[in-house]
């Protein structure tokens, strides 16, 4: 499967905007050196679902990161509206009674669903903190052999766990990674990181990358480089 992926199509910027006239000067100021964007929650709060339609018509690819979780019917129907818009990918939390009703209201369309199983802001302390009595690396595996069951699309974790799920899923399941930073980048928020190449040898088909690539003085170079790292991952 990862074969298959042009390593541009790889990249998925993050466009962690609270505006969409910020947003939208990034995808100009990118070009063509990206094919893919993710929306997330801040954005679509600002008007971001318009934007992702026109992403959609000019023929790039929409991540809509919306972490959907709920009861099964509000799930199945949000589910169905972005299969509509032409969106990519579109995350829920990786509960089973979510996975259905995503799996359910994405039907037959070309959407592909991806997990969430544990946040890659999160470790075992923040787990404890929240009521679990697992480590990150064991909910993670638990999670992604039910989203494999239920017939979701793809897996959200960070690219420490990657290789581990490799090798329990084989190659039938996607593999995206947020908290991709390029070395002598900033870790921000992200407790769990690793470099594209790396990411790349550890079995992940996408990267979510936002800060490396946006803050950077030049972008569309930053974007270039990690596209070339990754081609050279490859080889």
């Amino acid at each position: 499967m990862s074969g298959e992926i042009a390593a541009r199509d790889r990249v998925i910027v993050a466009l962690d905007f609270s505006d969409v006239e910020a947003a939208e000067k990034a995808i100009w100021t990118l070009g063509d050196s990206v094919n893919f964007y993710k929306i997330g929650f801040e954005l679509v709060m600002a008007g971001g679902l318009s934007l992702a339609e026109d992403l959609v018509h000019s023929g790039k690819k929409v991540f809509l990161d919306m972490k959907l979780h709920d009861i099964g019917n509000t799930v199945m129907h949000a589910t169905r509206r972005a299969a509509k818009l032409g969106a990519t990918f579109l995350t829920v939390h990786a509960f089973p009674q979510t996975m259905r009703a995503a799996v359910e209201g994405r039907a037959d369309s070309d959407l592909d669903l991806l997990a969430v199983t544990v946040l890659t802001s999160w470790d075992d302390n923040d787990l404890k903190d929240a009521g679990y009595t697992t480590t990150v690396p064991e909910l993670i595996a638990r999670r992604a052999a039910q989203a494999e069951a239920i017939g979701i699309d793809g897996i959200v974790s960070s690219a420490a766990e990657a290789k581990d799920l490799r090798q329990r899923l084989g190659s039938k399941m996607l593999l995206v990674t947020p908290g991709i930073r390029p070395a002598g980048s900033e870790k921000g928020d992200q407790k769990r990181v690793m470099t594209p190449g790396d990411a790349i040898k550890a079995g992940v088909d996408y990267m979510v990358i936002g800060r490396p690539i946006l803050a950077a003085e030049d972008p569309k170079a930053a974007a270039e480089a990690i596209v070339a790292e990754i081609e050279a991952a490859k080889k």
